[in-house]
C-alpha cells in the first residue's frame, strides 16, 4: 500500500485528527503494512506496547481477562494508549479473520515526535479535545 494512502487512513483516527497534513505524511512515512493469519494473537494483554494498528482489512476480537470486550472491523484501531506511553497492553487482541494491518512502530513514532515538536504540540492538543468532549459526555 503507498504511504499516501497510510496517510488517508491515518487521518481517519482520532488521536492523529487535526494533524496538518505534513505531519499525517510523515507518520504515513513511518508506518507499514502487515498481514496476520486467522487465530492470531496479534498483541497480548499484559505484554509491553510497542506499536499502534489500524485495521484495513480482516476482523479481530478483543479480550480482557478471558473475557470478550469488542470485535475490530475494518476501520477500527487499537494500541493507541502503548503507543503513547509504553506500558504493556491493556487487552489480547485476536485475529478472527486473515487481516491486514497498518502498523506504526512505536520507536518510529516517537523519532518523529522528536523531529517535529509541532507534531507533538498538535498531538497534546488533540488529547486535550477529547478529554473534554469525555468530560462533557460523562456530566450529562
Amino acid at each position: 500500500m503507498a504511504h499516501a494512502k497510510l496517510d488517508a487512513v491515518l487521518e481517519t483516527v482520532p488521536l492523529f485528527e487535526g494533524l496538518p497534513k505534513r505531519h499525517l505524511k510523515r507518520l504515513g512515512n513511518e508506518a507499514e503494512v502487515a498481514e496476520f493469519m486467522a487465530n492470531y494473537p496479534i498483541v497480548k494483554e499484559g505484554q509491553a506496547g510497542d506499536a499502534f494498528y489500524v485495521v484495513l482489512a480482516g476482523q479481530a476480537k478483543v479480550t480482557s481477562r478471558g473475557k470478550l470486550i469488542n470485535r475490530l472491523m475494518p476501520g477500527e484501531h487499537f494500541g493507541e494508549i502503548s503507543l503513547l506511553d509504553g506500558d504493556v497492553r491493556t487487552a489480547t487482541v485476536t485475529s478472527e479473520t486473515p487481516m491486514t494491518l497498518l502498523l506504526l512502530p512505536r520507536q518510529r513514532f516517537l523519532k518523529a515526535l522528536r523531529d517535529e515538536p509541532d507534531m507533538a504540540k498538535n498531538l497534546l492538543a488533540s488529547l486535550a479535545r477529547h478529554v473534554r468532549r469525555t468530560q462533557r459526555s460523562l456530566a450529562n
